[in-house]
């Protein structure tokens, strides 16, 4: 059979048919892969939550997408140029006819990849002043309540506690997390924002110091304590803390964000509290001292005090002087005492004499005798200016009563003869407007006429045109149609719109039955003429 037979048998295959077979294809051969690549054109998550990017080596590029579900579980964010390894299915996009794979899982391709990170994020990060130690606070002496983070289950937790009975027993809170996989950097830094939530005076005591701690392991294990959400948790915590992650020769960046790091957890236990029997010891020797030094004061002051007083003198030698001067002021007090009784005894005296003329009722008697002829002159003086008054008021009211009828009077003559003027004024003008109408009729009735005899849409009347450009301004020239212009013709009942042409060269012969009008040259003849015969010009 030839070959073009055998295309003739072939089935025909839609577009979406093929897409969707070269699909389960590529999905049964491969499945899950492990790529190792360098991230490029990677510009953060879309609108809609999924990352779309592709990877790369030295000769081949693949498409990848990482879903919006998975992209919130991943440990390791993508990040341009970063070399990553990636656990994914090996897919198609019928839409564009390109294969891709669907990221599930993505891990930095080795140590070198990781410290690159590392170092890129450490330069970010003290770039933005999280490292400075002027932002670090200072460690509570002796903390009321110690918060730590770490896994319940591990042999840290139990070595802090063990460390912090033994040196001074304090109320512990314990946060459990995971240290290490996928959830463990959102764990830790939950954990540091909900101590940081409890309420100082809760049901829940806020702690009054936090410990981070995990025991040591690979750059891998402890990579989610240099998570950048995990350090702006630690960077943004109000309560001190101190990074307890790894061994001594263990770094994270977690221990340059911290407000102190100790190099195990059993070191932080050691810095978090004071040795209790120490305290104990430094404060009986502290109080011996203090005894020791105030019975040493005692005798001192004792020894002072005996010296003075045998410097002092005699107490009888020390009162002689001033009870003489005591003695002596008694004597001058009683003199003075005499000699100001008497003073007083006299100007008494004297004021009881003044009162005794001047009494009381006396002066009310002589008040109440002028009083009464006040009142009696004022009853008087009253009657009189009323009487005066009543006079005086009915002489008024007769000059009045007479000048408001001679008022009223000559009131009313002014007002006939003020009427009578303006009915002579009423009637002249009544007259002399009935005049200014009739002139005004007439003259508008002769400009109407006149309007009529000169006004151009009479003209159009007659069979004439008026030619108007684009502009709707009169054409008055040839000059102003140019070959070629817009034109509107104007007649009586409306308008038509034109092309102008070439200009004529002279004047076409009049078809025959109709009249030639006059060129432009003999118009002033045919005015004068028809002014003549009593025809007025239409120009």
């Amino acid at each position: 059979m030839s070959e073009s037979a055998l295309l003739s048998n072939a089935p025909e295959l839609s577009v979406s048919e093929l897409s969707g077979a070269l699909k389960r294809a590529i999905e049964d051969q491969f499945g899950h892969v492990r790529l190792r690549g360098e991230i490029s054109n990677y510009r953060g998550p879309h609108s809609s939550g999924h990352c779309y990017f592709s990877l790369k080596d030295a000769s081949a590029r693949i498409d990848a997408v990482i879903w919006k579900g998975t992209f919130s579980r991943l440990r390791t964010r993508p990040q341009e140029g970063l070399e990553v390894i990636a656990t994914g299915r090996i897919t198609t996009f019928p839409g564009k006819s390109s294969y891709q794979i669907v990221i599930e899982q993505l891990e930095p391709a080795g140590l070198g990849a990781l410290m690159a990170l590392l170092e890129e994020r450490r330069k970010k990060l003290a770039a933005e002043g999280l490292f400075d130690e002027a932002r670090k606070k200072k460690l509570p002496f002796l903390p009321r309540v110690i918060g730590i983070v770490t896994s319940p289950t591990g042999a840290v937790i139990r070595d802090i506690l063990h460390r912090l009975n033994d040196r001074f027993p304090r109320h512990v809170l314990v946060w459990p997390v995971r240290v290490q996989g996928e959830t463990s950097a959102a764990e830790v830094a939950a954990a540091i924002r909900g101590f940081n939530a409890l309420a100082p005076s809760g049901a829940i005591p806020r702690p009054d110091l936090l410990i981070v701690a995990r025991g040591g392991g690979s750059l891998e294990d402890l990579w989610s304590f240099n998570e950048e959400e995990v350090l702006r948790a630690a960077a943004a915590s109000e309560i001190p803390l101190i990074s307890a992650i790894g061994h001594e020769t263990d770094w994270t960046l977690l221990d340059q964000v911290a407000d102190l790091r100790a190099p195990t957890p059993t070191g932080a236990a050691e810095k978090a509290v004071p040795v209790r029997s120490e305290l104990l010891a430094d404060l009986a020797d502290r109080a011996r001292r203090h005894d020791a030094a105030a019975l040493r004061l005692l005798d001192r002051r004792r020894a002072d005090l005996r010296g003075l007083a045998r410097a002092l003198p005699a107490p009888e030698t020390l009162l002689a002087t001033p009870s003489q001067r005591l003695d002596r002021a008694g004597d001058r007090l009683r003199a003075a005492l005499a000699a100001g009784r008497s003073r007083r005894e006299l100007a008494l005296a004297q004021a009881s004499r003044l009162l005794a003329r001047h009494a009381p009722h006396a002066e009310l008697q002589r008040a109440a005798g002028r009083l009464q002829t006040m009142l009696f002159r004022f009853a008087a003086a009253r009657a009189g200016l009323l009487e005066k008054r009543r006079e005086r008021l009915a002489t008024l009211g007769a000059r009045f009563d007479a000048a408001r009828l001679a008022r009223l009077a000559l009131l009313r003559n002014e007002l006939r003869a003020k009427a009578e003027r303006a009915g002579a004024l009423g009637a002249r003008a009544d007259a002399a407007v009935a005049a200014i109408l009739a002139r005004r009729r007439d003259r508008l009735a002769h400009a109407d006429q006149l309007l009529a005899a000169v006004g151009y849409e009479a003209v159009l009347g007659r069979g004439f045109a008026l030619v108007r450009d684009d502009s709707d301004a009169p054409v008055r020239s040839v000059a102003q149609a140019p070959e070629g212009a817009r034109l509107t013709l104007q007649f009586a009942d409306g308008r038509v719109a034109a092309i102008a042409g070439a200009p004529l060269g002279a004047p076409s012969p009049a078809p025959a039955g109709k009249k030639r009008y006059a060129p432009a040259k003999e118009r002033p003849a045919l005015a004068r003429k028809a002014r003549e015969s009593g025809q007025g010009s239409l120009f």
